[in-house]
């Protein structure tokens, strides 16, 4: 049997001292917002606060100064993206494109393409990714939209769904067939498209249970991409899709989801819990420290340039359990119905939370995927 390991992370006291700098402008940023909201966080949209983000040079940290990056470490990284979740800050708009479309174009895109690295770096550009597909489910390389070769580009036919924030962006990194369906890993590329500016392409919402609308189907109708849509190889889509997930699988992300309703949990229970209570924080903590360890030794490993995608993959699957848990846990231990509209914190926080905690064992790949994943990276299969 094959094994993997998640070495320590480096040390960093340039990330430490960042937190501090980070918490002190959270404090004013968000001093504002009610528990609710910041239970949202990853699906808080603010543009303003997005652009407060590129004016401090905390979107695109880690990117070369030529593209508007600011060349910090990865564990500098973190330390941001971890202290906004914890905190709940609104960081739906900038981070897909600062987590993985910016460092996708970095590395396969053309000179064209790159001018619009300063701007997402900047707070001011957004991005989406149009992978899942109807009736495909977590099989993504089974995807059915096309882009056929024409004169001078491409048409692109075809539907994507559960596009995040496509409403509210600029691009979407468009992952479709490109060869015939044969060839399930070759025959994939990936174009930037431009949201705005692309005749024939309609978004359209899907509302979620809390009413809430950051999801959305894209449909693509005769629509003409450009030559230089394309970004890489075409053909080379698998490869470049694989790539990009072990920076959406592996960041706080993937276990703070709920922070916020563990956060109101102890509050709740107050500073003299019952055993009951006690035992449950004290099992949740350790799981999130856990967690925590695992996924700062991903940042460690892709600063020193490696590609854990096996690691990634395995703080997914471990955190979206624990995230699950956390509302599960939360509804035995204290007696407040969740109520969405409630001006008691507990109960507006724990609402939302149950209602958005099924989709995060879908989200950057379904369980069953991810531990297909882990089981050929262990040999078992």
């Amino acid at each position: 049997m094959n094994a993997f390991t998640f070495p320590p992370p480096p040390p960093c006291p340039e990330a430490e001292a960042l937190r501090l700098e980070v918490r002190d402008f959270l404090q004013i940023a968000l001093a504002d917002r009610k528990p609710v909201e910041k239970a949202e966080s990853w699906t808080g949209m603010d543009a303003t606060f997005s652009r407060k983000m590129g004016q401090r040079g905390w979107i695109g940290m880690t990117w070369p100064k030529e593209h508007g990056g600011h060349e910090r470490s990865s564990l500098e990284r973190y330390v941001v993206l971890e202290e906004m979740l914890a905190a709940g800050a609104p960081v739906a708009l900038h981070w897909i494109a600062d987590r993985q479309s910016g460092p996708l174009i970095i590395r396969v895109g053309t000179d064209e393409q790159k001018k619009i690295l300063p701007r997402i770096a900047a707070g001011e550009v957004f991005f989406c990714i149009g992978m899942s597909e109807p009736d495909v489910g977590s099989d993504l390389a089974s995807v059915r939209t096309r882009a056929a070769k024409v004169q001078g580009g491409y048409l692109v036919n075809g539907t994507k769904v559960w596009t995040s924030f496509a409403h509210k962006s600029h691009y979407m990194i468009l992952f479709c067939r490109t060869g015939p369906a044969e060839d399930r890993h070759g025959g994939v590329s990936q174009f930037i498209v431009d949201l705005h500016n692309t005749p024939g392409l309609t978004i359209r919402p899907i509302i979620a249970m809390t009413g809430e609308h950051h999801f959305n189907e894209v449909v693509f109708e005769d629509v003409f991409l450009p030559e230089g849509a394309l970004l890489g190889r075409e053909g080379d889509g698998w490869n470049q899709v694989t790539s990009e997930l072990a920076f959406e699988r592996s960041g706080p992300e993937r276990f703070l989801s709920s922070f916020w309703l563990f956060v109101e949990l102890v509050r709740a229970l107050g500073a003299e819990p019952s055993d009951a209570g006690a035992i449950a924080i004290g099992r949740l903590t350790s799981h999130i420290m856990t967690l925590r360890r695992l996924s700062r030794s991903v940042a460690g490993m892709l600063q020193n340039g490696e590609n854990p995608a096996l690691q990634a993959a395995l703080v997914k699957d471990l955190g979206a359990l624990v995230e699950q848990e956390i509302p599960e846990i939360a509804r035995q231990l204290v007696d407040a119905e969740p109520d969405a509209k409630s001006t008691q914190a507990f109960a507006a926080v724990l609402a939302h939370t149950m209602m958005h905690a099924p989709s995060f064992s879908l989200r950057g790949g379904a369980r069953e995927i991810l531990r297909g994943i882990i089981a050929r990276g262990l040999g078992l299969r």
